[in-house]
């Protein structure tokens, strides 16, 4: 690359750095020095800096985490970091790109990555998206948010899904496709992102609890009517195909949100909630009918944080909610 980027890797634990242990599994045990040393032709890409705030999976990572880190990535590209690079377990890294996107404004790219197979797998990706994440936070790209880079595939942060639990080609872009791919050392995009907001998330803390509850057949709702007790300020429901749950919840899910904020999702992979096709009794007509609001196409995972990202930030009035989440949706 030209003029020398300067990229800050920020590693903070997962599968990429992970080897076998004590106790037969692999574990947390790569440091971030040596997953950066371990990539050949990185130091090619661009000059290197390195902080790691977190070493843990990617499944303990939290909305208190994300905040530091993101944090971390404003006061880094403040400066004269061109790019950075957050290295982490894939149980988490379509929601914690999602967050970082909704969170961050910077102008320069910001690259989530990390690895499907452990470090002493025969194949191990970690190496090859590492490079791959680098060249694309390297590429001074100023439109693109936040990405994530796994197989050398660009994915968007408010599409980006994990599609398989072993496979090293997991992580999908439902409904639109990848921004682009890395081919042959250059990032090669294929389409712009969409738009960001014009009213920017400014804090996730307090993290307020949001229930999310994925509707099966025969439920019976008891779930429903436990929320409030239970201290939840919001919840999501991920409901059964364009957005339909069985004919007994349609009421129950009403009285939930005239006390809370309720957002209707899909259980569905790809695809959105739908909004005037179908009129039975829980039907997404008649859900939204009630008060529920739509999540469009952002799907339950991501749907449950952004709710509470913007409880978080005041925005508890409805209009503010639904328009919030018709940007995202």
């Amino acid at each position: 690359m030209s003029n020398n980027p300067r990229l800050l890797f920020l590693t903070l634990g997962g599968t990429i750095a992970m080897m076998r242990g004590a106790g037969g599994g692999i574990v947390p045990s790569v440091s971030g020095e040596a997953l950066v040393g371990s990539v050949p032709g990185l130091a090619e890409i661009g000059q290197i800096d390195l902080a790691s705030p977190f070493q843990m999976p990617g499944a303990s990572l939290s909305l208190s985490h994300l905040a530091e880190v993101a944090a971390l990535v404003r006061e880094a590209v403040s400066g004269d970091t061109d790019g950075v690079v957050i290295v982490q377990g894939t149980d988490t890294i379509e929601e914690t790109a999602f967050v970082l996107d909704c969170l961050l404004d910077v102008g320069k790219p910001v690259v989530v990555t990390g690895a499907m197979r452990g470090a002493e797998a025969a194949g191990a990706d970690g190496a090859a998206n590492l490079l791959s994440a680098a060249i694309v936070a390297a590429s001074r790209a100023a439109d693109l948010g936040v990405t994530a880079v796994i197989g050398d595939v660009v994915h968007a942060a408010r599409f980006v899904r994990k599609g398989h639990t072993c496979l090293p080609a997991a992580f999908t872009s439902e409904p639109y496709g990848p921004l682009g791919h890395v081919i042959e050392g250059r990032f090669r995009r294929a389409m712009r992102p969409m738009a960001r907001s014009h009213d920017p998330i400014r804090t996730v803390l307090p993290v307020p609890p949001v229930a999310l509850l994925t509707i099966g057949l025969g439920d019976d709702g008891r779930q429903i009517d436990a929320l409030e007790a239970l201290g939840y300020e919001g919840a999501v429901i991920a409901a059964m195909g364009a957005g339909h749950v069985p004919e007994a919840l349609s009421d129950p899910l009403g009285d939930l949100a005239r006390q809370m904020p309720v957002v209707l999702s899909s259980r569905i992979t790809g695809g959105p909630v739908f909004s005037e096709t179908y009129g039975f009794k829980g039907s997404e007509r008649d859900l939204l009918s009630k008060g529920l609001i739509s999540g469009g196409a952002l799907g339950g995972l991501k749907a449950r944080l952004l709710l509470q990202m913007a409880l978080a930030d005041g925005r508890r009035e409805m209009d503010r909610l639904r328009a919030l989440f018709a940007h995202y949706g």
